[in-house]
């Protein structure tokens, strides 16, 4: 009995994970269609406080990122929710 010869195995070039933020603001009665994006971010809707709570949070967020050299493809959830909650604006 013969064997087929096997193909050579091809690998898939590695992809660099990806990540983005959502933020979803849901109190806006005002009618007014807020939307913020950024690199790796997109806020939409909520009030104007609401929405700038939001931006706000997210530009500290990618700050404290950066002063951990850390990048939101690689850091663990934990860690990003920790973020998150000492980067909300009180």
């Amino acid at each position: 009995m013969s064997k087929k010869p096997s193909k050579p195995s091809r690998k898939a070039p590695k992809v660099p994970a990806k990540a983005e933020l959502l933020g979803v603001g849901l109190d806006n009665d005002d009618g007014h269609k807020r939307v913020t994006a950024g690199e790796q971010f997109t806020l939409v809707g909520g009030s104007a406080e609401t929405h700038e709570r939001m931006t706000e949070t997210v530009i500290k967020t990618f700050e404290e990122l950066k002063r951990r050299d850390r990048r939101l493809e690689t850091v663990e959830p934990q860690e990003l929710a920790d973020i998150l909650h000492k980067s909300t604006p009180r």
